[in-house]
Protein backbone atom coordinates (compact mmCIF):
# COMPACT_ATOMS: atom_id res chain seq x y z
CA UNK A 1 0.00 0.00 0.00
CA UNK A 2 3.02 2.27 0.30
CA UNK A 3 3.43 5.03 2.79
CA UNK A 4 0.77 5.28 5.48
CA UNK A 5 -1.31 8.43 5.61
CA UNK A 6 -1.52 9.72 9.14
CA UNK A 7 -3.79 12.09 10.97
CA UNK A 8 -1.74 13.92 13.52
CA UNK A 9 -2.40 16.35 16.28
CA UNK A 10 -1.33 17.83 19.59
CA UNK A 11 1.38 19.75 17.77
CA UNK A 12 3.53 21.48 20.38
CA UNK A 13 1.46 22.75 23.30
CA UNK A 14 -1.78 22.09 21.51
CA UNK A 15 -3.64 22.27 18.23
CA UNK A 16 -6.63 23.93 16.65
CA UNK A 17 -9.78 22.47 18.17
CA UNK A 18 -10.38 19.27 16.30
CA UNK A 19 -8.25 20.53 13.42
CA UNK A 20 -5.95 17.58 13.05
CA UNK A 21 -4.25 16.80 9.75
CA UNK A 22 -3.96 13.69 7.62
CA UNK A 23 -0.35 13.31 6.55
CA UNK A 24 2.12 11.02 4.81
CA UNK A 25 5.73 11.34 5.89
CA UNK A 26 7.33 10.94 2.49
CA UNK A 27 11.02 11.20 1.72
CA UNK A 28 10.79 12.60 -1.81
CA UNK A 29 8.79 15.35 -3.45
CA UNK A 30 6.95 15.11 -6.77
CA UNK A 31 9.26 14.37 -9.65
CA UNK A 32 8.32 17.14 -12.08
CA UNK A 33 7.64 20.74 -11.14
CA UNK A 34 5.00 22.78 -12.96
CA UNK A 35 6.28 25.65 -15.15
CA UNK A 36 7.19 28.64 -13.00
CA UNK A 37 5.44 32.02 -13.46
CA UNK A 38 8.56 34.04 -14.32
CA UNK A 39 6.96 37.49 -14.28
CA UNK A 40 5.58 37.00 -10.77
CA UNK A 41 8.87 35.55 -9.54
CA UNK A 42 10.71 38.57 -10.92
CA UNK A 43 8.30 40.78 -9.03
CA UNK A 44 8.93 38.78 -5.84
CA UNK A 45 12.68 39.21 -6.34
CA UNK A 46 12.23 42.95 -6.86
CA UNK A 47 10.22 43.31 -3.65
CA UNK A 48 12.75 41.21 -1.76
CA UNK A 49 15.56 43.44 -3.02
CA UNK A 50 13.73 46.65 -2.05
CA UNK A 51 12.99 45.37 1.45
CA UNK A 52 16.59 44.23 1.86
CA UNK A 53 18.06 47.56 0.73
CA UNK A 54 15.47 50.18 1.69
CA UNK A 55 13.73 48.99 4.86
CA UNK A 56 14.23 51.23 7.89
CA UNK A 57 16.58 48.74 9.54
CA UNK A 58 18.52 45.70 8.39
CA UNK A 59 16.52 42.51 7.93
CA UNK A 60 17.60 38.88 8.02
CA UNK A 61 17.23 37.70 4.44
CA UNK A 62 16.82 34.06 5.42
CA UNK A 63 14.01 34.96 7.81
CA UNK A 64 12.45 37.12 5.10
CA UNK A 65 12.32 34.18 2.69
CA UNK A 66 11.09 31.79 5.39
CA UNK A 67 8.28 34.18 6.32
CA UNK A 68 7.35 34.53 2.64
CA UNK A 69 7.11 30.75 2.31
CA UNK A 70 5.07 30.54 5.51
CA UNK A 71 2.67 33.21 4.29
CA UNK A 72 2.25 31.56 0.89
CA UNK A 73 1.39 28.18 2.41
CA UNK A 74 -0.81 29.60 5.18
CA UNK A 75 -2.92 31.44 2.58
CA UNK A 76 -4.16 28.11 1.16
CA UNK A 77 -6.22 26.63 3.99
CA UNK A 78 -6.07 26.25 7.80
CA UNK A 79 -4.17 22.96 7.68
CA UNK A 80 -1.31 23.65 5.26
CA UNK A 81 1.86 24.78 7.01
CA UNK A 82 5.59 25.35 6.53
CA UNK A 83 7.72 23.86 9.30
CA UNK A 84 11.00 25.44 10.33
CA UNK A 85 13.60 23.38 12.21
CA UNK A 86 11.99 23.63 15.64
CA UNK A 87 8.35 23.28 14.59
CA UNK A 88 9.19 20.28 12.37
CA UNK A 89 10.79 18.52 15.34
CA UNK A 90 7.77 19.32 17.50
CA UNK A 91 5.42 18.13 14.76
CA UNK A 92 7.11 14.75 14.56
CA UNK A 93 7.10 14.43 18.34
CA UNK A 94 3.37 15.10 18.32
CA UNK A 95 2.56 11.91 16.42
CA UNK A 96 3.84 9.83 19.33
CA UNK A 97 1.47 11.45 21.79
CA UNK A 98 4.41 12.84 23.77
CA UNK A 99 5.77 16.37 23.90
CA UNK A 100 7.17 18.82 26.41
CA UNK A 101 4.82 21.66 27.17
CA UNK A 102 1.96 22.78 29.38
CA UNK A 103 -0.67 20.41 27.96
CA UNK A 104 -3.43 22.44 26.36
CA UNK A 105 -5.43 22.23 23.16
CA UNK A 106 -5.70 25.74 21.72
CA UNK A 107 -7.10 27.88 18.96
CA UNK A 108 -7.10 31.61 18.22
CA UNK A 109 -9.77 34.16 19.01
CA UNK A 110 -9.53 37.90 18.38
CA UNK A 111 -5.75 37.62 18.06
CA UNK A 112 -5.41 35.84 21.42
CA UNK A 113 -4.78 32.21 22.28
CA UNK A 114 -7.93 30.48 23.43
CA UNK A 115 -7.90 27.33 25.54
CA UNK A 116 -10.12 24.71 23.94
CA UNK A 117 -9.34 22.10 26.55
CA UNK A 118 -6.54 21.22 28.97
CA UNK A 119 -5.23 17.67 28.50
CA UNK A 120 -6.34 15.50 31.39
CA UNK A 121 -3.60 15.17 34.00
CA UNK A 122 -1.35 17.78 32.37
CA UNK A 123 0.32 20.72 34.18
CA UNK A 124 -2.30 23.07 32.68
CA UNK A 125 -5.08 20.77 33.91
CA UNK A 126 -3.63 20.68 37.43
CA UNK A 127 -3.15 24.46 37.37
CA UNK A 128 -6.88 24.92 36.82
CA UNK A 129 -6.99 26.23 33.25
CA UNK A 130 -10.46 25.94 31.75
CA UNK A 131 -12.00 25.80 28.28
CA UNK A 132 -12.54 29.30 26.83
CA UNK A 133 -9.78 30.87 28.95
CA UNK A 134 -7.88 33.44 26.89
CA UNK A 135 -4.09 33.67 27.15
CA UNK A 136 -3.06 37.32 26.82
CA UNK A 137 0.65 37.07 27.72
CA UNK A 138 3.25 34.31 27.70
CA UNK A 139 5.93 35.31 30.20
CA UNK A 140 6.61 38.95 29.26
CA UNK A 141 5.38 38.70 25.66
CA UNK A 142 1.93 39.92 24.65
CA UNK A 143 0.06 37.30 22.62
CA UNK A 144 -1.71 39.86 20.45
CA UNK A 145 0.05 39.84 17.11
CA UNK A 146 1.76 36.47 17.57
CA UNK A 147 1.00 33.67 15.13
CA UNK A 148 -0.29 30.39 16.52
CA UNK A 149 3.11 28.79 15.91
CA UNK A 150 4.94 31.61 17.71
CA UNK A 151 2.62 31.35 20.70
CA UNK A 152 3.07 27.58 20.83
CA UNK A 153 6.87 27.89 20.65
CA UNK A 154 6.88 30.22 23.65
CA UNK A 155 4.81 27.80 25.70
CA UNK A 156 7.14 24.91 24.88
CA UNK A 157 10.55 24.45 26.46
CA UNK A 158 12.67 22.07 28.43
CA UNK A 159 11.20 19.80 31.12
CA UNK A 160 10.96 21.32 34.62
CA UNK A 161 11.21 24.92 33.35
CA UNK A 162 8.50 27.41 34.23
CA UNK A 163 6.28 29.57 32.03
CA UNK A 164 3.89 32.28 33.23
CA UNK A 165 0.59 32.59 31.39
CA UNK A 166 -1.64 35.62 31.88
CA UNK A 167 -5.22 34.39 31.74
CA UNK A 168 -8.39 36.34 31.01
CA UNK A 169 -11.44 34.36 32.14
CA UNK A 170 -14.43 35.95 30.47
CA UNK A 171 -17.16 34.31 32.51
CA UNK A 172 -15.55 35.67 35.70
CA UNK A 173 -14.43 38.97 34.12
CA UNK A 174 -10.95 38.78 35.64
CA UNK A 175 -7.32 38.54 34.59
CA UNK A 176 -4.75 36.58 36.59
CA UNK A 177 -1.34 34.92 36.14
CA UNK A 178 -0.75 31.18 36.23
CA UNK A 179 2.76 29.77 36.64
CA UNK A 180 3.08 26.33 35.04
CA UNK A 181 6.04 23.96 35.11
CA UNK A 182 6.59 22.33 31.73
CA UNK A 183 6.82 18.56 31.56
CA UNK A 184 6.59 15.74 29.06
CA UNK A 185 2.94 15.26 28.21
CA UNK A 186 1.83 11.67 27.73
CA UNK A 187 -1.73 11.61 26.56
CA UNK A 188 -3.89 8.87 28.05
CA UNK A 189 -6.24 8.23 25.18
CA UNK A 190 -8.43 5.30 26.30
CA UNK A 191 -10.77 4.94 29.26
CA UNK A 192 -13.32 2.20 29.79
CA UNK A 193 -15.63 0.70 32.37
CA UNK A 194 -18.63 -1.56 32.81
CA UNK A 195 -21.50 0.83 33.46
CA UNK A 196 -23.96 -1.79 34.64
CA UNK A 197 -24.28 -5.56 34.21
CA UNK A 198 -24.11 -6.37 30.51
CA UNK A 199 -23.27 -2.87 29.28
CA UNK A 200 -19.91 -1.13 28.91
CA UNK A 201 -18.46 2.23 27.85
CA UNK A 202 -15.12 2.86 26.16
CA UNK A 203 -13.88 6.37 25.44
CA UNK A 204 -11.17 7.42 23.00
CA UNK A 205 -9.96 10.97 23.59
CA UNK A 206 -7.46 10.84 20.70
CA UNK A 207 -5.86 8.43 18.22
CA UNK A 208 -2.15 8.02 18.96
CA UNK A 209 0.52 5.34 18.61
CA UNK A 210 -0.44 3.62 21.85
CA UNK A 211 -4.21 3.97 21.36
CA UNK A 212 -4.84 0.66 19.60
CA UNK A 213 -2.89 -1.40 22.14
CA UNK A 214 -4.65 0.38 25.01
CA UNK A 215 -8.00 -0.05 23.22
CA UNK A 216 -7.44 -3.81 22.91
CA UNK A 217 -6.31 -4.10 26.53
CA UNK A 218 -9.32 -2.19 27.87
CA UNK A 219 -11.77 -4.25 25.81
CA UNK A 220 -10.15 -7.44 27.06
CA UNK A 221 -10.63 -6.23 30.64
CA UNK A 222 -14.29 -5.46 29.88
CA UNK A 223 -14.91 -8.95 28.47
CA UNK A 224 -13.17 -10.58 31.43
CA UNK A 225 -15.61 -8.74 33.68
CA UNK A 226 -18.61 -9.16 31.36
CA UNK A 227 -18.06 -12.19 29.06
CA UNK A 228 -21.68 -11.97 27.82
CA UNK A 229 -21.66 -8.29 26.92
CA UNK A 230 -25.07 -7.10 25.69
CA UNK A 231 -24.07 -3.69 24.42
CA UNK A 232 -21.14 -1.30 24.07
CA UNK A 233 -20.91 2.50 23.80
CA UNK A 234 -17.92 3.83 21.88
CA UNK A 235 -17.50 7.45 23.00
CA UNK A 236 -15.75 9.73 20.49
CA UNK A 237 -17.08 13.04 21.79
CA UNK A 238 -14.47 15.82 21.71
CA UNK A 239 -11.98 13.41 20.10
CA UNK A 240 -9.99 15.71 17.75
CA UNK A 241 -8.31 12.93 15.78
CA UNK A 242 -4.88 11.35 15.60
CA UNK A 243 -3.22 8.64 13.54
CA UNK A 244 -5.09 7.31 10.55
CA UNK A 245 -3.85 3.75 11.05
CA UNK A 246 -5.26 3.86 14.59
CA UNK A 247 -8.69 4.97 13.34
CA UNK A 248 -8.66 2.21 10.71
CA UNK A 249 -7.74 -0.35 13.38
CA UNK A 250 -10.54 0.76 15.72
CA UNK A 251 -13.01 0.59 12.82
CA UNK A 252 -11.69 -2.85 11.82
CA UNK A 253 -12.24 -4.14 15.36
CA UNK A 254 -16.00 -3.96 14.74
CA UNK A 255 -16.26 -4.49 10.96
CA UNK A 256 -16.12 -7.59 8.72
CA UNK A 257 -12.67 -8.33 7.37
CA UNK A 258 -11.44 -6.39 4.33
CA UNK A 259 -14.38 -3.99 3.93
CA UNK A 260 -13.55 -0.39 3.03
CA UNK A 261 -12.99 1.93 5.99
CA UNK A 262 -11.99 5.15 4.20
CA UNK A 263 -10.73 6.31 0.80
CA UNK A 264 -8.71 9.38 -0.16
CA UNK A 265 -8.59 11.23 -3.47
CA UNK A 266 -6.63 14.18 -4.87
CA UNK A 267 -4.49 15.25 -7.82
CA UNK A 268 -1.40 13.11 -7.26
CA UNK A 269 -1.37 9.28 -7.50
CA UNK A 270 -0.24 8.85 -3.88
CA UNK A 271 -3.40 10.62 -2.69
CA UNK A 272 -5.69 8.00 -4.26
CA UNK A 273 -5.81 5.23 -1.68
CA UNK A 274 -8.26 2.82 -0.08
CA UNK A 275 -7.86 1.71 3.53
CA UNK A 276 -9.62 -1.50 4.51
CA UNK A 277 -10.41 -3.49 7.63
CA UNK A 278 -7.27 -5.56 7.10
CA UNK A 279 -3.92 -5.71 8.92
CA UNK A 280 -1.92 -4.17 6.07
CA UNK A 281 -3.96 -0.97 6.49
CA UNK A 282 -3.32 -0.53 10.21
CA UNK A 283 -0.71 -2.84 11.70
CA UNK A 284 2.60 -1.59 13.05
CA UNK A 285 5.80 -2.03 11.09
CA UNK A 286 6.60 -5.05 13.28
CA UNK A 287 3.94 -6.92 11.36
CA UNK A 288 1.96 -7.99 14.43
CA UNK A 289 -1.81 -7.62 14.19
CA UNK A 290 -2.88 -5.88 17.43
CA UNK A 291 -6.53 -6.89 16.90
CA UNK A 292 -5.87 -10.64 17.09
CA UNK A 293 -6.27 -10.48 20.86
CA UNK A 294 -9.81 -9.09 20.69
CA UNK A 295 -12.79 -11.24 21.71
CA UNK A 296 -14.74 -12.61 18.73
CA UNK A 297 -17.97 -11.22 20.16
CA UNK A 298 -16.84 -7.67 19.40
CA UNK A 299 -17.81 -8.13 15.73
CA UNK A 300 -21.48 -8.57 16.62
CA UNK A 301 -22.06 -6.84 19.96
CA UNK A 302 -24.73 -4.10 19.65
CA UNK A 303 -22.80 -0.84 19.30
CA UNK A 304 -23.57 2.85 19.83
CA UNK A 305 -21.09 5.56 18.81
CA UNK A 306 -21.39 8.92 20.59
CA UNK A 307 -20.12 12.00 18.72
CA UNK A 308 -20.39 15.77 18.96
CA UNK A 309 -19.06 18.89 17.24
CA UNK A 310 -15.66 18.28 18.82
CA UNK A 311 -15.35 14.88 17.10
CA UNK A 312 -12.98 15.47 14.20
CA UNK A 313 -10.82 13.83 11.57
CA UNK A 314 -9.86 10.31 12.71
CA UNK A 315 -12.94 10.04 14.93
CA UNK A 316 -15.08 11.03 11.93
CA UNK A 317 -13.44 8.24 9.91
CA UNK A 318 -14.51 5.70 12.53
CA UNK A 319 -18.04 7.09 12.85
CA UNK A 320 -18.47 7.31 9.07
CA UNK A 321 -17.23 3.76 8.46
CA UNK A 322 -19.41 2.21 11.17
CA UNK A 323 -22.42 4.21 10.00
CA UNK A 324 -22.04 3.38 6.30
CA UNK A 325 -21.63 -0.34 7.02
CA UNK A 326 -24.64 -0.17 9.38
CA UNK A 327 -22.53 -1.66 12.14
CA UNK A 328 -23.42 0.97 14.75
CA UNK A 329 -26.01 3.60 15.54
CA UNK A 330 -24.40 7.03 15.60
CA UNK A 331 -25.88 9.30 18.29
CA UNK A 332 -25.17 12.84 19.47
CA UNK A 333 -24.37 16.02 17.56
CA UNK A 334 -23.11 16.57 14.02
CA UNK A 335 -19.33 16.26 13.93
CA UNK A 336 -16.61 18.82 13.20
CA UNK A 337 -16.21 18.27 9.46
CA UNK A 338 -12.44 17.77 9.04
CA UNK A 339 -12.29 15.73 5.86
CA UNK A 340 -9.08 16.84 4.14
CA UNK A 341 -5.76 15.05 3.82
CA UNK A 342 -2.40 16.72 4.42
CA UNK A 343 0.88 15.31 3.11
CA UNK A 344 4.10 16.17 4.92
CA UNK A 345 7.22 16.27 2.76
CA UNK A 346 10.65 16.97 4.24
CA UNK A 347 12.39 19.88 2.49
CA UNK A 348 15.70 18.87 4.01
CA UNK A 349 16.89 17.18 7.20
CA UNK A 350 15.25 19.75 9.50
CA UNK A 351 12.37 21.46 7.66
CA UNK A 352 9.17 20.33 5.97
CA UNK A 353 5.95 21.27 4.25
CA UNK A 354 2.48 20.10 5.28
CA UNK A 355 0.20 20.56 2.29
CA UNK A 356 -3.45 19.67 1.72
CA UNK A 357 -3.37 17.06 -1.05
CA UNK A 358 -6.71 15.22 -0.90
CA UNK A 359 -10.12 14.82 0.64
CA UNK A 360 -11.14 11.65 2.41
CA UNK A 361 -14.43 9.84 1.84
CA UNK A 362 -16.57 7.45 3.85
CA UNK A 363 -17.14 3.96 2.39
CA UNK A 364 -20.29 5.14 0.58
CA UNK A 365 -18.29 7.90 -1.13
CA UNK A 366 -19.44 10.87 0.97
CA UNK A 367 -17.09 13.78 1.64
CA UNK A 368 -17.65 15.19 5.10
CA UNK A 369 -15.35 18.20 4.60
CA UNK A 370 -16.87 21.31 6.27
CA UNK A 371 -20.04 19.31 6.99
CA UNK A 372 -19.32 16.38 9.27
CA UNK A 373 -21.03 13.09 10.10
CA UNK A 374 -24.78 13.44 10.67
CA UNK A 375 -25.87 11.19 13.58
CA UNK A 376 -28.64 8.64 13.10
CA UNK A 377 -30.17 9.98 16.31
CA UNK A 378 -29.66 13.63 17.25
CA UNK A 379 -29.21 14.18 20.98
CA UNK A 380 -29.12 17.35 23.02
CA UNK A 381 -26.30 17.64 25.51
CA UNK A 382 -28.66 17.77 28.50
CA UNK A 383 -32.30 17.13 29.23
CA UNK A 384 -32.77 20.92 29.17
CA UNK A 385 -31.40 21.21 25.64
CA UNK A 386 -28.29 21.57 23.54
CA UNK A 387 -26.62 24.05 25.85
CA UNK A 388 -23.15 24.92 24.61
CA UNK A 389 -22.60 23.09 21.30
CA UNK A 390 -22.80 26.34 19.33
CA UNK A 391 -19.64 27.56 21.07
CA UNK A 392 -17.50 24.76 19.66
CA UNK A 393 -15.33 25.50 16.67
CA UNK A 394 -16.06 23.62 13.44
CA UNK A 395 -14.13 23.20 10.23
CA UNK A 396 -16.60 25.55 8.55
CA UNK A 397 -15.74 28.27 11.10
CA UNK A 398 -12.08 28.34 10.04
CA UNK A 399 -10.90 30.98 7.60
CA UNK A 400 -10.03 29.67 4.12
CA UNK A 401 -11.48 26.25 4.89
CA UNK A 402 -11.62 23.79 2.00
CA UNK A 403 -15.04 23.16 0.46
CA UNK A 404 -16.39 19.62 0.30
CA UNK A 405 -16.31 19.44 -3.49
CA UNK A 406 -19.75 17.83 -3.47
CA UNK A 407 -22.42 20.37 -4.37
CA UNK A 408 -23.22 23.96 -3.47
CA UNK A 409 -22.73 25.40 -0.01
CA UNK A 410 -25.39 27.16 2.03
CA UNK A 411 -24.98 29.75 4.75
CA UNK A 412 -25.97 28.87 8.31
CA UNK A 413 -27.66 32.10 9.34
CA UNK A 414 -28.75 30.86 12.77
CA UNK A 415 -25.20 30.06 13.85
CA UNK A 416 -24.20 33.43 15.33
CA UNK A 417 -27.53 33.86 17.12
CA UNK A 418 -27.14 30.43 18.70
CA UNK A 419 -23.60 31.27 19.78
CA UNK A 420 -24.71 34.52 21.44
CA UNK A 421 -27.40 32.66 23.36
CA UNK A 422 -24.91 29.96 24.38
CA UNK A 423 -22.46 32.58 25.71
CA UNK A 424 -25.19 34.01 27.94
CA UNK A 425 -26.05 30.54 29.24
CA UNK A 426 -22.38 29.86 29.91
CA UNK A 427 -22.13 33.06 31.95
CA UNK A 428 -25.16 32.01 33.99
CA UNK A 429 -23.71 28.53 34.54
CA UNK A 430 -20.40 29.94 35.81
CA UNK A 431 -22.19 31.63 38.70
CA UNK A 432 -23.57 28.33 40.00
CA UNK A 433 -21.77 26.03 42.44
CA UNK A 434 -19.78 23.34 40.55
CA UNK A 435 -22.14 20.57 41.68
CA UNK A 436 -25.11 22.34 40.08
CA UNK A 437 -23.51 23.10 36.71
CA UNK A 438 -24.60 21.29 33.58
CA UNK A 439 -22.46 19.14 31.30
CA UNK A 440 -21.04 16.66 33.82
CA UNK A 441 -18.00 14.52 33.07
CA UNK A 442 -18.28 12.08 30.16
CA UNK A 443 -19.00 8.59 31.44
CA UNK A 444 -20.53 9.70 34.74
CA UNK A 445 -24.00 8.71 35.90
CA UNK A 446 -25.16 12.25 35.05
CA UNK A 447 -24.00 12.00 31.42
CA UNK A 448 -27.32 12.56 29.61
CA UNK A 449 -26.16 11.46 26.16
CA UNK A 450 -24.60 8.30 27.55
CA UNK A 451 -27.86 7.44 29.29
CA UNK A 452 -29.72 7.83 25.98
CA UNK A 453 -27.19 5.54 24.30
CA UNK A 454 -27.87 2.89 26.96
CA UNK A 455 -31.60 3.33 26.42
CA UNK A 456 -31.06 2.74 22.70
CA UNK A 457 -29.13 -0.47 23.41
CA UNK A 458 -31.86 -1.71 25.76
CA UNK A 459 -34.72 -0.84 23.44
CA UNK A 460 -36.07 1.78 25.84
CA UNK A 461 -37.36 5.25 25.01
CA UNK A 462 -34.66 7.66 23.83
CA UNK A 463 -35.08 11.39 24.47
CA UNK A 464 -33.98 12.61 21.05
CA UNK A 465 -33.45 16.29 20.30
CA UNK A 466 -36.53 18.18 19.18
CA UNK A 467 -34.56 21.14 17.85
CA UNK A 468 -31.37 19.81 16.22
CA UNK A 469 -31.41 19.45 12.44
CA UNK A 470 -28.77 18.51 9.92
CA UNK A 471 -26.17 21.26 9.59
CA UNK A 472 -25.48 22.13 5.98
CA UNK A 473 -22.03 23.09 4.77
CA UNK A 474 -21.43 26.75 5.59
CA UNK A 475 -21.06 29.06 2.57
CA UNK A 476 -17.60 30.45 2.03
CA UNK A 477 -17.24 34.15 1.44
CA UNK A 478 -15.74 34.96 -1.95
Amino acid sequence: MGQKLKIVGWVSAGALAGVLATVSLQTVARGALAPLPLEELQQFAAVFGMVKSDYVEPVDEKKLITDAISGMVASLDPHSQYFDKKSFKEFREGTSGRFVGVGIEITQEDGLVKVVSPIEGSPAFRAGLKPNDLITKIDDTAVKGLSMNEAVKRMRGEPNTKVTLMIFRKDENRTFPVVITREEIKTQTVRAKVIEPGYAWIRLSQFQERTVDDFVRKLDEIYQQEPKLKGLVLDLRNDPGGLLEASVAVSAAFLPENVTVVTTNGQIPDSKQTFRAAPDSYQHRSGADPLKKLPAGLKTVPLIVLVNEGSASASEIVAGALQDHKRATIMGNQTFGKGSVQTVRPLGPDTGLKLTTARYYTPSGKSIQAKGIVPDVMLDETLEGNVFAALRMREADLEKHLASGQGAEVKDEAREKARDEAVKRLEDESRKPPAERRLPEFGSDKDFQLQQALNQLKGLTVVASKTLTERKEAKKEE
